[in-house]
């Protein structure tokens, strides 16, 4: 059996072939110029990402939480006359669970900024007790650009009433921005078909008749209030009569007044005050809801004993 021959490592230093064959197996140390190479390479990627951010910062991309307590809400004049409650309670309850989806946009003012679009989410924050909104700053924009910005998030979120549409179109007009009411709806509402323009005009007719004698004016449906817009057109002494309905009913609410409309475009007249005289000096002016009485009859004893009749009458009933 061959016997196996014991290797005894060296001791000593090594011959110079060994530490040439070690030297050039053992890593290189990075050259200079590499270095400079690569710190270089860094700087120019950490220098474009600052570019891309201050660009988008300019462009308005770029999303801030900002004061709600600093963003003035009326900066331009709103779309929106009215905001819906049920859709409110919604829009709340979501981002009370979810949190600001979507931001508003802002533009810088010389007291903080200026609100473009997002009434509905900022209302809504506050009324949640948040202190901060999300937004994009845009660009400082003419008033059309504004105007059209505001319009566009709405048409996309949460429709306007027709009134509503031709009312900012109105007030555009106001501030010098398009010729006519006309010009200021195709270009406000450019995306719209041309049969939902020609309808927003035709709620100018109702504007310009009726705006300052309706409580409710952007709850008039399309279709009524287009039929409306025709009999307005085609009688002159129509909205009279409305305006003087109105007055003499004083509706409380949406659906009070929609009925004063329906039944003055019917032509039914709208019940008034009954008038009569019940006694010597004493006459009574009487219609649902109220009551008027007057005339030297009234004394305090006659007063006082028509009280508890109404008190007596009031807990029977």
């Amino acid at each position: 059996m061959a016997k196996r021959k014991r290797l005894d490592l060296p001791t000593g230093p090594l011959s110079p072939d060994l530490e040439t064959k070690s030297a050039l197996s053992a890593p290189r140390a990075r050259m200079p110029i590499a270095e400079v190479a690569g710190d270089t390479a860094d700087r120019a990627a950490l220098e474009e990402v600052a570019r891309e951010m201050t660009r988008a910062e300019a462009e308005g991309r770029v999303v801030k939480a900002l004061p709600l307590k600093d963003i003035i809400t009326y900066h331009i004049s709103r779309d929106r006359l009215a905001l819906d409650e049920e859709e409110m309670e919604a829009l709340m309850a979501s981002i009370a669970e979810r949190g600001q989806q979507t931001p508003i946009e802002v533009v810088p003012i010389h007291h903080g900024y200026g609100l473009i679009s997002g009434l509905r989410r900022m209302e809504a924050l506050r009324r949640l007790g948040q202190d901060t909104v999300l937004a994009f700053v845009r660009q400082q924009t003419s008033g059309r650009e504004k105007f059209q910005a505001m319009i566009d998030e709405n048409e996309i979120r949460a429709d306007l009433s027709f009134y509503e549409r031709v009312n900012i179109a109105a007030i555009a007009v106001e501030q010098k921005m398009f010729a006519d009411v006309k010009a200021a709806v195709h270009g406000l509402f450019a995306h719209a078909t041309p049969a939902k323009r020609s309808k927003i005009i035709k709620f100018e007719v109702i504007r310009q008749q009726l705006g300052k004698a309706l409580t409710f004016p952007a709850a008039v449906p399309e279709k009524f209030g287009f039929a409306l817009a025709q009999a307005l057109e085609a009688d002159a002494g129509l909205a009279g009569r409305i305006i003087k309905a109105l007055k003499a009913t004083k509706p409380a609410d949406a659906t009070a007044e929609r009925q004063v409309l329906e039944r003055a475009l019917k032509g039914d007249p709208a019940p008034g005050p009954v008038s009569e005289a019940l006694t010597e000096g004493l006459k009574w002016q009487a219609k649902p809801g109220r009551l008027v009485l007057s005339g030297e009859a009234l004394t305090p004893e006659f007063l006082e004993a028509l009280r508890a009749f109404a008190v007596s009458h009031a807990k029977k009933a």
